[in-house]
């Protein structure tokens, strides 16, 4: 078997000539990801507010989507369904948009969930796949979860920053795992290249 043709990761079927040939867009997803980042730490309540007025106007999208599409479909049980689950969608992202501050609160605590799951996540998939520089990814599932804890114990005092500085620290961390994929991948090309050289 060519050496760069080893699967990673066991049965998952991804190949280290596959890691190699996008090491480029690991490079640039992990830049990109820190630099927004950072961004989003120097101006936290801004991010914040963004991040409330987005996932707002993406409910009314979605609700409103859900809601037709009931519509037709009127035949099919589940009509009263969608209508209700598209309406309730529709009221919420409504009230996120008019009231980013009170959204806010709530999409904290939100946030904490999310930063204490994607932080199992990480750290499982990490240790149990062993990918090249699992330890960095290893390290920011810990991270998240470290920052799900934190914004669990800060709520509801920092609610209006809290989302934004905490998105933007994962996002540098979550880069940073990138960028050191890539630059692992760069290793193992060059090692491969020496041993056929």
């Amino acid at each position: 078997m060519n050496e760069t043709a080893k699967p990673i990761g066991g049965l998952y079927g991804f190949s280290l000539e596959d890691f190699q040939k996008n090491r480029g867009w690991f490079l640039a997803l992990g830049i990109f990801l820190i630099i927004v980042g950072i961004i989003a730490i120097i101006y936290d309540v801004a991010a914040t507010m963004l991040t409330v007025l987005v996932f707002g106007w993406l409910l009314m999208a979605v609700g409103a989507f859900e809601a037709v599409q009931g519509f037709w479909q009127p035949k099919w049980g589940g009509f009263f369904l969608h209508l209700v689950g598209g309406i309730l969608a529709v009221v919420v992202g409504i009230h996120l948009v008019t009231s980013p501050e009170a959204g806010a609160l709530v999409l904290t605590l939100v946030m904490a969930i999310y930063f204490l799951v994607i932080g199992i996540v990480r750290a499982i998939t990490s240790l149990t796949m062993r990918f090249p520089s699992w330890g960095w990814v290893f390290l920011s599932g810990v991270m998240s979860f470290i920052l799900g804890l934190l914004i669990k114990q800060q709520w509801p005092y920092s609610g209006l920053f809290m989302i934004g500085l905490f998105i933007g620290i994962d996002l540098i961390f979550s880069g940073w795992s990138y960028v050191m994929l890539a630059l692992a991948a760069k290793k193992i090309a060059s090692q491969t290249q020496e041993r056929i050289g």
